[in-house]
């Protein structure tokens, strides 16, 4: 990274956050030339901010040298997520370039999967002895960078093996008698988590409890980090944004809207190539009932109409559902309340768009026949679609599947080809009363 005077002046007043914005819409070689021009300490925020995936890109265009540059400039926890990104031979030759203390603690934060509590850990965080007066605390606190108590708002108390005993407030550390003991006045009914916590569990700890950080323990209760309550914030924007996109047929996670085309080509051509298949297994439905389509041309008018109410209520039911899922408000044990639900909203809206659409057909045709075809079709079809919707991502979930993602196209087809049977079906059988 270059420290050119001019750069640094025009840059120094800018935040990293505005720079990313600009960085995510150059192209890669833009992206990289206009990095190497900032300061590294400047270089090295505007990278932590960046998307995941452009930042996999431009580092994969930078030296061992520049990468480690910029990785001696970030937290432990941000630099383990830029040197994950890395080949196997890249990430070896970047961490023997480091101070072998900040090495270690970087590969140790490498080891646990990014969607685990060890994967979205910091490693900065104050542990004292229980044994520690106040007095004692607070002179070894002293000695630490400001930098490093900046927002910090617990002390962790541990034993000499470093297992969590407690916690004490920075507040409470600085307000108690001096003489008293961190194990005195420590409170040690402390929730944790566990370094292979899934993320979300973590999330959902945070929505409930409102913390500002929660420690993470190894399996034999050693502290090892903690989770601050910011950073399960951009956790929770990322999930939500991922099952928005998934939802969407983008399966592999963010997308910036003013980003590389050819990356959002690849992103999204695969999935909608599959959808492709599914849909052709739904007009299956049509093709059976050929005959009475050329015999009543209108069917071809109300089919799409009976099918498409179907998946507008499944996505209904499998919104509401993947969101409970993901806040922690439902789970698998709750499947039959939520099916239980689902089904009498659709019985009621069913019947209610049932009537609307057999009224207007009748209006529109003069054929009583067609318009009671039409609300029967859209009301049971509405009930089939209501309880796929809101049992396919529980299901998936179960068998390990990502429920945003796999759900809506076999909720999908299952909705369309329910609705074409359905309605073709019953006017075949009463195909002498419209035609």
């Amino acid at each position: 990274m270059t420290d050119h005077p001019e750069t640094r002046d025009a840059e120094s007043n800018r935040h990293p956050a505005d720079l990313a914005d600009e960085l995510q819409q150059l192209a890669i070689e833009e992206a990289v030339a206009r990095l190497r021009a900032l300061p590294s300490e400047l270089a090295s925020e505007v990278l932590i901010e960046l998307d995941p995936d452009k930042a996999a890109a431009i580092t994969d265009q930078l030296s061992s040298q520049e990468i480690t540059t910029l990785v001696e400039e970030m937290p432990h926890d941000d630099a383990a997520d830029i040197v994950a990104e890395l080949t196997p031979d890249r990430q070896v030759e970047v961490l023997s370039r480091l101070d072998p203390p900040e090495s270690a603690k970087v590969s140790q934060l490498m080891h646990y999967p990014e969607d685990s509590a060890g994967g979205i850990m910091t490693d900065a965080y104050f542990a004292l002895p229980a044994s520690l007066t106040l007095e004692e605390a607070l002179v070894r606190l002293r000695r630490i960078d400001d930098d490093e108590v900046e927002g910090a708002a617990y002390v962790y108390v541990v034993d000499d093996h470093g297992k969590l005993l407690g916690t004490i407030s920075i507040r409470d550390l600085v307000f108690r008698r001096p003489s008293r003991t961190l194990h005195d006045i420590m409170i040690p009914d402390v929730r944790f988590v566990r370094v292979d916590a899934d993320q979300e569990e973590v999330a959902r700890l945070f929505s409930h409890y409102h913390y500002k950080a929660l420690p993470v323990v190894e399996m034999d209760g050693r502290l090892v980090g903690i989770v601050e309550a910011d950073h399960v914030v951009e956790i929770m924007q990322e999930e939500a944004t991922e099952d928005i996109l998934r939802l969407g047929g983008i399966p592999s996670g963010e997308e910036h809207p003013l980003g590389d085309v050819r990356y959002s080509v690849k992103k999204r051509l695969p999935w909608m190539m599959a959808n492709i298949v599914f849909n052709l297994v739904a007009v299956i439905g049509v093709a059976v009932f050929e005959e009475s389509i050329a015999a009543v041309a209108f069917l071809a008018v109300l089919m799409p109409i009976v099918s498409d109410m179907g998946g507008n209520v499944a996505s209904q039911a499998m919104a509401v559902a993947i969101r409970g899922m993901a806040t922690g408000q439902v789970a698998w044990n709750h499947v039959a309340l939520v099916l239980r639900k689902e089904l009498r909203v659709g019985l009621l809206n069913g019947a209610a768009l049932g009537l609307q659409l057999s009224v207007i057909t009748w209006l529109w045709r003069g054929n009583i026949y067609l318009g009671v075809i039409a609300m029967l079709a859209l009301w049971i079809n509405t009930m089939v679609a209501a309880f796929v919707g809101s049992f396919f991502p529980f299901l998936m979930k179960r068998l390990g599947f990502d429920p945003a993602m796999m759900s809506g196209s076999i909720v999908t087809t299952i909705t369309d080809l329910t609705g074409f049977f359905l309605f073709l079906g019953m006017a075949t059988l009463w195909l002498d009363k419209l035609i």
